[in-house]
């Protein structure tokens, strides 16, 4: 029995001493991590560093996530000085999601795209198209908006396009008084999946304008019952996103005639 408890008594301390080696080690092992990051940041803000990834996580980490996009960009902009392949996309996404900054944002897109001759870019997995298209749909430049979109379409294919692309060929002929038109682009892409509200309410509102009101209230209600399914994220607000409350206005617009 005594033997029993002078082993354990052996195992008990050998398990504290990795327990206090591994203490210690976490201990220094820490603060050679703060020194490597403080160094490295310090390196980045005095701008002598050669890696343009380093640029571009500091931009994002430190300031864009928290809406710094001013300061954050100068270090973005190095980034790009450094590397304009790999971050103009970004950029350019920032400028546009962000700060509706449409003219700089179709500078960054067309230069990326003049670096990458035949090839698709897709900033942030999104066709570089589809974001010029958003561009000029916020300048209301539409007729260039409608061309981006439907080359977007062509390079992903019918089937495979962001159907919201559909949605906002559809707001540009409604933009341009072509109701009929814009019905059918809204349609495209209900065909793809009948859980569009903005699809719906862009018909109703096209619907309205020729004078087709018992229609309109059709799509109406159709919005308003697929309000669930709407374009939606908690960090942006998009060019075409649609709100509960216009949905409503409308509806009781339509049921006072």
């Amino acid at each position: 029995m005594k033997k029993f408890f002078k082993i354990a008594g052996i195992v008990i301390g050998i398990i504290l001493i990795l327990i206090i080696c591994i203490g210690i080690y976490g201990h220094f092992k820490g603060k050679e991590m703060i020194e490597t990051a403080k160094e490295k940041s310090h390196r980045i803000e005095n701008f002598e560093s050669g890696y343009s990834d380093e640029y571009m996580e500091y931009s994002v980490v430190k300031f864009n996530k928290a809406g710094d996009f001013h300061t954050g960009f100068k270090y973005l902009n190095k980034a790009v000085e450094l590397n304009p392949s790999s971050h103009l996309g970004y950029r350019g996404w920032i400028r546009l999601r962000k700060i509706r900054d449409y003219d700089n944002a179709l500078i960054d897109f067309d230069r990326l795209d003049s670096l990458t001759p035949n090839f698709v870019d897709a900033p942030l997995g999104e066709d570089i198209d589809f974001l010029r298209g958003e561009c000029y749909f916020g300048k209301k430049d539409y007729q260039k908006a409608i061309e981006l979109f439907n080359r977007n379409i062509k390079n992903q294919k019918e089937d495979w396009a962001d159907i919201h692309s559909f949605v906002y060929l559809g707001l540009c002929e409604y933009k341009l008084g072509n109701y009929e038109k814009a019905i059918t682009e809204f349609q495209r892409a209900l065909k793809q999946t009948e859980s569009i509200p903005e699809s719906y309410f862009g018909i109703a509102k096209a619907q309205q304008r020729l004078g087709q009101t018992e229609k309109a209230k059709e799509n109406i209600i159709k919005a308003e019952n697929s309000m669930h399914y709407k374009r939606d994220d908690l960090y942006n607000e998009f060019l075409n996103e649609i709100y509960l409350s216009e949905i409503l206005e409308f509806k009781q617009k339509l049921n006072n005639k």
